[in-house]
Parts: structure tokens; sequence; C-alpha cells
């Protein structure tokens, strides 16, 4: 894969701003470990294999075990995920995936039996964020891995 252009150099300002929100999400409602599967499984929603490639990495420096990592993309079928996981992945997938006819009520009752209020809404931002990313980096095709040093990736070892 080869970089179409470098967004984060042709709007230095905008980046910055954007990652600052991003990182601002870190030091919310939702713990880093549901915000790792979050970010992975919309990333992989939207084939965004830069941000795979990072998250998986982030994921795997946080402490998430590497098996985990792996059945994300089936969470539903997994039984490795609790009750709060598995609303905040079913959470990404329809917002990452808007239907036609909105977010079903019964689907926002469950979550709403796992998150509270203040949670819901942080995770909606963090949905918000990562889905930005993805389409910043599906647009202009960062290479995945190109960062891993100066982003400190590289301590995940899986390069």
């Amino acid at each position: 894969m080869t970089q179409r252009l470098n967004y984060m150099e042709q709007s230095p300002e905008l980046t910055k701003k954007f990652l600052a929100f991003s990182q601002q999400l870190t030091h919310g409602a939702i713990e880093q470990s549901i915000i790792d599967l979050v970010v992975l499984r919309a990333s992989q929603m939207n084939g965004c294999a830069f941000c795979i490639d990072m998250h998986v990495k982030e994921a795997r420096i946080h402490g998430e075990r590497e098996l985990r990592v792996h059945h994300v993309a089936g969470w539903r079928e997994s039984p490795l995920f609790a009750p709060r996981e598995r609303a905040a992945l079913a959470w990404t997938e329809v917002l990452t995936k808007l239907p036609d006819t909105g977010v079903p009520d019964e689907l926002y009752e469950r979550v709403r039996t796992q998150l509270s209020e203040k949670e819901l809404s942080d995770l909606t931002y963090v949905i918000m964020s990562i889905n930005g990313w993805n389409r910043a980096n599906v647009a202009f095709r960062p290479v995945p891995g190109a960062y891993d040093k100066a982003w400190g990736l590289d301590k995940a070892n899986l390069s």
C-alpha cells in the first residue's frame, strides 16, 4: 500500500485538535480495556488497516490478552467477553454502520442495562472519534506500522 497524502502534515492544526479530543476520551467514564475493544472493532468494520494495526498493538501494550484481540471480530460467538463489553461492542457496531431506521430501542435499552448515561455518552464520543480517524486513514492510506517507533507501539513486540 502506498500513502496517498499525509493529512497530518497537510492539516496540522486540525490533526492536533482532533488528537487532543481523542486523547481526552481516555479520561472519561469508559475504562481503557473497553476503549481498546471498541476502537479495534470499529476499525475492523471500516476496513482501516492502519488503525487495526495500531489498536491491536495498543491493546497488547495495555495488557489485553492475545486471544481476546483475535476474538473481537467474532465477539458475539465468543465466550471471552463480559456483558458490559458486549454492550459496548454492540453500541459500536450500530453507530459505525447506522441502520436506515436508526438505533433500535431494544438495543438502546439492552446497552443501558450495562452502562450508565454518562458511560453511554462517553462511549458514543469514543465511537465518533474512531470513526473519524478510520475515515481519514482509509481515504489517505497511511502505511500500517509506519509510526510504531515514534508512537511507542514498537513496545508491543508485534512488528
